[in-house]
């Protein structure tokens, strides 16, 4: 399994680094929260328990379907603390994040927390990098002009209107971590992949028993299709506003960590019902700098953050949900103007 990282950032140029890190370990916002972890996660638990429940009592009403919202946004909750497992922020046990991982990523998500871990350090180790960030390599979407220059076909057409169908495409995002998931496991030694392998069967096998046993098949398969897309597109909403528009390095780009993570990084305004829906992770820069901070503490540390970056010049953007997804919707547009002026 990819193991998540552990230690603490540390700068290329420290100089610009450390009396910020030294700050926010003198403020206590790197320590653990592990009880109020178990808190919030026995509260997701028992509200996706309650969900079931809810659906289990509604039988093969229609209107089951309308529970398929609830159980999308507590799924995506879960998904988050998957996440934060694999940055190591809820407890000082490997083993016990693992565990965690495992449990939320694979038991109740059916998708690889280690495929996910893989991903994602490689993201946080360099965000937005043209070459070293899969979350902007070429695909479905593209990035750069670079990406863009001679698709045909149907990746063509995807370029030209990629704006527009980003949200749509979102929706998918639920399915196609899992079909990801399995091809990376696939590709593991079979040693590693059993015990993800056999977690993600266990998920498959209970849910689609609990749909198909308490509605008819078409409304299971319905539910099944209304929560995947509620989940892609609500997580996907989250992650979309933090680095899409912002600076992309490339390999003549020689950043040290603090120019890496806030240059490339966008935190998005809003209160406590944006924390929420967001899970924290709105405040994407403090994230970027500190990714084992408990998230809980990140607000904490946005205004000792964001003072730092003004007493030495560094740009600092954070902007409402609304324009942070037209910055980046933008960019995509921007993308895909060749291709559209050649067409």
């Amino acid at each position: 399994m990819a193991q998540p990282t552990v230690s603490p950032p540390i700068a290329t140029r420290g100089s610009d680094f450390s009396p910020l890190l030294r700050e926010i370990k003198a403020a206590g916002l790197l320590e653990r929260r592990t009880a109020a972890y178990a808190m919030a996660i026995g509260i997701n638990v028992v509200l996706m328990g309650l969900t079931w429940a809810a659906i289990a009592v509604v039988g093969s009403s229609w209107w089951v379907l309308l529970l398929a919202f609830p159980l999308g946004i507590l799924t995506t909750r879960a998904a988050f603390f998957g996440h934060d497992a694999g940055h190591q922020q809820i407890a000082s046990s490997r083993k016990l994040h693992d565990w965690v991982g495992l449990v939320h990523g694979n038991l109740l998500l059916g998708m690889s927390y280690g495929w996910w871990n893989d991903k994602h350090n490689r993201h946080h180790a360099n965000p937005n990098h043209t070459d070293k960030d899969p979350d902007v390599g070429e695909g479905v979407l593209v990035w750069t002009l670079e990406q863009a220059e001679g698709r045909t076909g149907l990746h063509g057409w995807l370029t030209r209107h990629q704006a527009k169908i980003f949200f749509p495409l979102l929706t998918l995002e639920g399915f196609n971590l899992k079909v990801s998931s399995i091809r990376f496991l696939l590709g593991r030694p079979r040693r590693e992949a059993r015990l993800e392998l056999g977690l993600m069967a266990a998920h498959l096998v209970l849910y689609f028993t609990a749909l198909f046993l308490i509605m008819s098949p078409g409304q299971a398969v319905l539910f099944a299709l209304i929560h995947h897309m509620i989940f892609g597109l609500h997580l996907g909403s989250v992650f979309a506003p933090n680095h899409k528009g912002m600076e992309m390095p490339d390999g003549e780009t020689n950043w040290g960590h603090l120019e890496k993570q806030v240059l490339t990084s966008r935190n998005v305004n809003g209160g406590l019902v944006t924390d929420w829906m967001m899970g924290g992770l709105n405040y994407q820069i403090e994230h970027h700098l500190f990714p084992s901070m408990p998230r809980a503490n990140l607000r904490f540390a946005q205004p000792v953050v964001r003072s730092y970056c003004e007493q030495i010049g560094m740009p600092y953007v954070s902007t409402t949900l609304i324009d942070s997804y037209r910055m980046g919707l933008q960019h995509l547009h921007d993308v895909g103007s060749e291709l559209r002026a050649e067409f």
